[in-house]
């Protein structure tokens, strides 16, 4: 059988699903790339794990008209998250902590944690120590904006100015700043996994970005993620994009840059580059239930765990209806009510420059989607999403 940087490809009805109906893909997207509605897009999906599309459309750089590529490295910004989830879990499984240990047992920045009354108007003590799994499950009270208007938390988180130094830095600030709400009573989005970067720095005794090397991305084959790109690859890097007032599309600068172009804030939340190749290979360690390849990053009960819902019913994340949220990814709760095709238990999240995926343990399916423009308002992710589960054919 052929294969692809370690990917085992297959012909689509081998593994039930439809070529021709696959074929419905490329129209698609290579209509949002000719209308300016994407720079880019590279569409990948693999079933019972092998490898059945794989296709690329656009440019990379469309000032000098460079095609995007296979192996194109793309900024994956909050597709991070997922990846930093499972680090910490995999100290948990050492036996490091419990989900329930407070922060500040590794991180005393956290300890004795004010919280903002509802209406923003005072300051109380928290009611109880904010805890890893609340980290895990954006239920602390951090936030990136608070979507409530002239909400003072919003003028401290950009006073802070919390990529203005290095990751002890920003967990200090962060820790200097009252929580939204009080720990586990909402879901909010925001900068958890920042934290969740530094503890494991703390707890395994060795750099962040080293811990993930050696721990994760070495073995996983996951050569071209990291922090950075290496000089050799820096072709291979896509430029990020957004839409400018006359709505076409211009050049932004990558945010959190730390020194150079293609060395990035290490940032738990979003600071990694990566490959759709390499993402596909973490996505189907996770399908498989911690193991890819022969080599077990966790447990098959870790994983159950980490993705099962974690979060009250009425806690709907960013109106995602019919989606709860687990351990660092979002997992669907109800089909129906997120008026689109998938299984019950798939779990999935994206980035700002408009990345996403999802896992299907009950299709034994993935689908991975790489594009590179921030404030995209299209349906795009959801139409792939959709051509990808009508070429199922068992």
């Amino acid at each position: 059988m052929a294969t692809y940087q370690g990917l085992l490809r297959a012909v689509p009805e081998d593994v039930g699903m439809s070529t021709s109906r696959l074929a419905r893909i490329a129209p698609i997207m290579q209509g949002y790339v000719d209308t300016g509605k994407i720079p880019c897009a590279l569409t990948m999906i693999a079933r019972r794990g092998k490898l059945v599309h794989f296709e690329k459309f656009g440019m990379q750089d469309i000032a000098t008209a460079k095609p995007i590529q296979f192996d194109t490295i793309f900024r994956l910004y909050s597709m991070t998250k997922p990846i930093t989830s499972i680090a910490v879990m995999m100290l948990y499984e050492e036996g490091h902590f419990q989900l329930g240990t407070p922060v500040s047992e590794f991180v005393p920045y956290f300890k004795d944690m004010k919280v903002y009354t509802e209406d923003g108007s005072d300051i109380v003590d928290a009611e109880r120590e904010v805890t890893i799994k609340h980290l895990l499950t954006h239920t602390a009270g951090l936030i990136y904006e608070s979507d409530r208007e002239d909400h003072p938390i919003d003028q401290r988180y950009e006073d802070a100015d919390l990529y203005g130094g290095d990751l002890v830095s920003m967990i200090q600030k962060l820790g200097d700043i009252p929580l939204l709400h009080q720990p586990g009573t909402a879901w909010h989005y925001g900068m958890s996994t920042d934290i969740l970067g530094y503890l494991v720095e703390v707890v395994s005794g060795m750099p962040f970005e080293t811990f993930l090397k050696t721990r994760i991305f070495d073995p996983l084959g996951m050569n071209d993620t990291g922090f950075s790109v290496r000089v050799e690859n820096a072709n291979r890097y896509s430029k990020v994009y957004e839409f400018a007032e006359d709505s076409n599309l211009q050049q932004i600068e990558n945010v959190h840059a730390e020194t150079a172009p293609l060395s990035f804030f290490h940032s738990g939340g979003g600071g990694l580059q990566s490959t759709a190749t390499d993402y596909l290979r973490f996505c189907q360690m996770v399908l498989n239930g911690g193991e890819l390849d022969g080599v077990r990053l966790l447990g098959k009960k870790t994983v159950e765990l980490i993705t099962m819902d974690h979060i009250s019913n009425d806690w709907q994340p960013n109106q995602r209806t019919g989606s709860g949220f687990g351990l660092g990814f979002a997992v669907v709760t109800d089909v129906a009510d997120t008026h689109t095709l998938g299984s019950l238990g798939t779990c999935g999240w994206g980035g700002m420059a408009s990345t996403t995926f999802w896992i299907d343990p009950v299709e034994e399916l993935i689908g991975v989607f790489m594009t590179q423009l921030v404030g995209a308002d299209s349906p795009f992710q959801a139409q792939f999403r959709t051509l990808t589960y009508q070429a199922l054919t068992e």
